[in-house]
């Protein structure tokens, strides 16, 4: 893994980022999908409902809450690297999910925008954690191809 004082840093500025874009989708779901409707209509790409007590907010605030304890407890353990693996994990199905979905259903910018902030951000901690060549790396756990290593003991 690479320097702990640069994995810390960089959880910690990813833990903040995902809480407080929880707390906006929380706060002004219908803002949120405004703006992007606004751009969109723009680009000339069909815009989203912003009806902002839909599916999509428990299951926003709900991702959002688990990356955000993720990059929590990545900043606070960088020697443990199953909690970049589980971010890299969850950012990257997220962009892969927005990517089929912008080609398969309808050109929603907020897809394509998902993709790239998801996929930079999953590339992001692989490259600064789980690299091949990060010096500290683990083998897998059978079978899972998650990174081995002890997850961190409760203090008491």
């Amino acid at each position: 893994m690479a320097g702990a004082r640069l994995v810390r840093l960089t959880g910690y500025c990813l833990a903040g980022i995902f809480a407080v874009v929880g707390v906006v989708f929380l706060v002004i779901p219908a803002h949120v999908l405004a703006a992007f409707n606004w751009m969109a209509e723009g680009l000339g790409w069909p815009v989203t409902t912003t009806e902002p007590h839909t599916l999509f907010l428990a299951l926003a605030l709900g991702y959002m809450y688990v990356v955000t304890l993720l990059a929590w407890q990545m900043a606070r353990h960088p020697e443990v690297r199953i909690f970049p693996w589980v971010l890299v994990q969850a950012k990257g199905a997220s962009a892969v999910i927005c990517l089929g979905l912008f080609v398969v259903q309808e050109q929603y910018l907020l897809y394509l925008a998902n993709f790239v902030v998801d996929g930079a951000i999953a590339l992001l901690v692989w490259w600064l954690c789980l690299r091949a060549n990060a010096t500290t790396a683990a083998a897998p756990a059978s079978g899972t191809g998650a990174p081995a290593g002890d997850l961190p003991r409760a203090a008491g």
